[in-house]
């Protein structure tokens, strides 16, 4: 699975960071996917982060 976090609607609850801070960061007042994480098992927690998230700015893709 992709995860990704669109800088352009996070506006910075950092929910992400507190589900998942293995995957997420906050950086500059935003959430961020950590270096290294883009690509990652399929995980309810991260499932959970993105659907949670009050700004709708994480997206999950099927990894290619």
């Amino acid at each position: 699975m992709k995860v990704s976090v669109d800088p352009g609607l996070c506006y910075g609850s950092a929910e992400c960071v507190h589900r998942v801070p293995s995957v997420f960061a906050f950086k500059d007042g935003y959430g961020t996917v950590r270096p290294g994480r883009e690509d990652t098992e399929d995980d309810p927690l991260i499932r959970e982060a993105a659907e949670r998230c009050p700004s709708q700015a994480i997206t999950l893709a099927v990894a290619e």
